[in-house]
């Protein structure tokens, strides 16, 4: 894994939380395929609702794959 890709892996996905993309990405691999699922896990989304977008957006990019 290069520098970069460690880089968006640590990237903070929820502040309120403290939620990153790479325990996002940890759950869809693990067959966490809806926003409501990561919220349920994880909490995200469930604070001030500035992450909902990413949320969606990281989803439906996996589930496109």
């Amino acid at each position: 894994m290069n520098n970069s890709t460690s880089a968006t892996q640590t990237e903070i996905i929820c502040f309120c939380t403290g939620t990153t993309k790479g325990k996002i990405n940890q759950l869809l691999a693990k067959g966490y395929h809806t926003v409501a699922e990561i919220t349920a896990a994880t909490g995200a989304g469930t604070g001030c609702g500035g992450c909902d977008v990413m949320l969606s957006v990281l989803v439906k990019e996996f589930v496109k794959k």
